[in-house]
């Protein structure tokens, strides 16, 4: 039996789309940060004034969607060694209050060429969007000097593969 050519080529783009990964990772060096980590999609960036430890900062973000999660990472720079802990603990505070977040689970965060800091931390919690839908999310705060960086994967659903990827490619400074 022979397939018509429509159905056949219809198949085959469709056999094309099934092996077409969920995640295109590419090596991301967000500018000015100084950091490179690796990224499952093509971010987009943007620069916001934000109050961090109570001093106006521009913030960079580059964020991305794929695989039904957000995946980003921010940076600024506080100006002062002496901020930079209490930066750290805001952000990632700032980032459970967003999603009226529960307990936090600790997780193993290793950042090549991140200043040591007590405050750094991977963690991950899970919360609800401002519509009600529930979510997880990851977050890492690191430093590098009086650079303060939050990296973040959101969604429904973590990917445990992917989510290492993105987390274990994390390094700040060249």
């Amino acid at each position: 039996m022979r397939l018509p050519r429509s159905l056949a080529l219809v198949a085959c783009l469709l056999l094309a789309a099934a092996c077409s990964p969920t995640f295109d990772w590419r090596e991301v060096r967000p500018e000015g940060s100084g950091a490179t980590l690796l990224m499952p999609c093509k971010p987009n960036s943007m620069v916001r004034n934000v109050r961090l430890v109570g001093e106006p900062v521009a913030l960079t973000l580059s964020a991305c969607s794929a695989g039904g999660q957000t995946w980003a990472i921010a940076s600024a720079d506080v100006g002062d060694p002496t901020r930079v802990t209490a930066a750290l603990d805001e952000l990632e505070s700032a980032a459970r209050s967003n999603l009226a977040g529960g307990p936090a689970q600790t997780l193993v965060l290793a950042v090549a060429g991140a200043t040591p800091n007590a405050a750094s931390r991977r963690v991950q919690f899970s919360g609800r969007l401002g519509d009600g839908t529930a979510v997880q999310e990851q977050v890492a705060v690191f430093a590098r000097g009086t650079r303060v960086f939050q990296a973040t994967v959101l969604g429904p659903q973590l990917p445990a593969e992917g989510v290492e990827t993105f987390f274990g490619s994390l390094r700040a400074g060249s």
